[in-house]
């Protein structure tokens, strides 16, 4: 076997993962540009937004977490050259829509419960669950969305939805800015516009990516538009098996992040309002790594599916350290324009001050965080899920959350409590890393045990 040439490979992953990054930074620019318009309107408008996104995104990422699990599923198709299988896994996989979209709905229409035991201030709950309300109907939409995002990036062929995604910006913040502040006939609705505005966009999402995959070549090949068959339990148990811990995950990893929110709402608005700007930070930060993920992700899977671990382990290798590269930069970038950043978010000079503070912590985190998700990521391309789950649960939200709580709100072996936002960003950071490196030392056991097999394969 001879490995990937490397500058093919670096060509395909940078084409593929800059593709993917613009579309990724034109949908996280959706929640950046709602926390502007939202804080330029008023303090208590930028707080509910941030309580109301951390329950919306922890309920959103786990379950998308399921679909987007499937990438390496259809890379795999496609490596070992099985197009039309490729349509009838398509087709499988939207059967999986209905029970998450149930179970996302339930929990964006009913959040009494978790807003009563966040101890979210009442002044909050009202605007909160009229946001979460809103979005719960946007929902199936974005799902479905996402099933074809992961499709194309499976074919390594991001290019259709990143046009799509850039397009519905220009449509997201103008309509962001009249339903927040109101206008032309439309009373102002304050963070609850922002919902509405996600609402019509993703729907003209839903039904654009419908017309792409009626319209567009290059999706004949996989037949895509078959009478749907009757469920296939196995190949449905094949992707909730990948799927489900992939999504338990993603929602341990970002419910330890955003659950912060609810605990640091017990703080007041300016802590609720510095901490949604360190974490819209870290959201866009995070865009980086993740587009480098999928792409990566996705030819890792393609030569396994091929029979080439060797190649894949040669991608491996190249996405760590152009990642490395990449977010170094980044972190320093962060570190250094800190204040400038902070007060594009609000002019509250006391916001401003505290954001700017988490914001040095936001950039050690960024470090940790970039190498993990891509580990995360080609540890799914070998099927291995279950692992990171386990230490996702006992360190981000063991040492990370209730860290955090108990530097915060308890004290920790005589250190009395800080009172401080920025207990939580400097637990979390220290469990992320800690994360980084298990996943790391994993993944090289892992392409060592897949290398062997190989080779154990081609002598027999």
């Amino acid at each position: 076997m001879s490995p990937a040439k490397p500058v093919s490979e670096i060509k395909l992953i940078g084409r593929h993962a800059g593709t993917v990054l613009i579309g990724q930074l034109a949908v996280m620019a959706f929640g950046v540009a709602d926390t502007v318009i939202a804080g330029r309107y008023s303090d208590a408008a930028l707080a509910a937004l941030s309580v109301g996104s951390a329950l919306y995104v922890s309920v959103y990422i786990g379950l998308m977490g399921i679909v987007q699990a499937l990438l390496p599923i259809w890379s795999e198709m496609l490596g070992s050259a099985r197009h039309e299988a490729m349509g009838r896994s398509l087709r499988q996989s939207l059967y999986l829509c209905i029970p998450l979209t149930a179970v996302g709905m339930s929990a964006l229409l009913f959040p009494a419960p978790l807003l009563r035991w966040a101890d979210v201030p009442d002044a909050m709950r009202q605007e909160v669950t009229h946001y979460l309300a809103v979005l719960a109907f946007a929902f199936a939409p974005s799902l479905l969305f996402r099933i074809y995002s992961s499709f194309n990036q499976s074919l390594g062929k991001p290019l259709l939805v990143t046009w799509l995604q850039v397009l519905a910006l220009m449509v997201k913040i103008p309509l962001s800015i009249w339903f927040v502040a109101g206008g032309a006939g439309l009373h102002p609705m304050g963070a609850v516009g922002c919902a509405w505005a996600t609402l019509a966009v993703n729907v003209m999402l839903m039904v654009m990516a419908l017309a792409m995959l009626r319209s567009q070549a290059i999706y004949k090949p996989f037949a895509l538009w078959q009478q749907m068959e009757a469920p296939d339990w196995r190949q449905i148990r094949d992707f909730l098996r990948l799927g489900v811990p992939a999504g338990l995950a993603y929602m341990v990893e970002v419910t330890s992040f955003t659950l912060m929110a609810l605990f640091i709402a017990r703080l007041g608005t300016e802590a609720s309002a510095s901490h949604q700007i360190a974490a819209s930070v870290a959201a866009l930060l995070y865009m980086m790594p993740l587009s480098i993920s999928i792409a990566s992700s996705s030819r890792v899977s393609f030569w396994l599916g091929a029979g080439r671990p060797d190649a894949a382990r040669a991608v491996v290798l190249m996405s760590l350290r152009l990642l490395a590269l990449i977010s170094i930069g980044l972190a320093a970038t962060l570190f250094i324009a800190k204040s400038l950043i902070a007060g594009v978010y609000s002019e509250n000079p006391d916001i401003v001050l505290i954001g700017s503070s988490l914001l040095v912590w936001v950039a050690v985190y960024h470090l940790a965080d970039a190498l993990q998700a891509l580990c995360a990521f080609l540890l799914r391309c070998y099927r291995i899920t279950l692992a990171p789950l386990l230490l996702y649960g006992v360190l981000m939200w063991g040492l990370g959350l209730y860290g955090g709580y108990q530097l915060t709100y308890a004290g920790i072996a005589g250190w009395p409590p800080t009172g401080s936002p920025g207990s939580f960003w400097i637990a979390s950071t220290v469990a992320i890393v800690m994360v980084a490196a298990c996943l790391l030392v994993l993944l090289r056991q892992t392409m060592r045990r897949s290398l062997k097999g190989a080779c154990a394969l081609t002598a027999a």
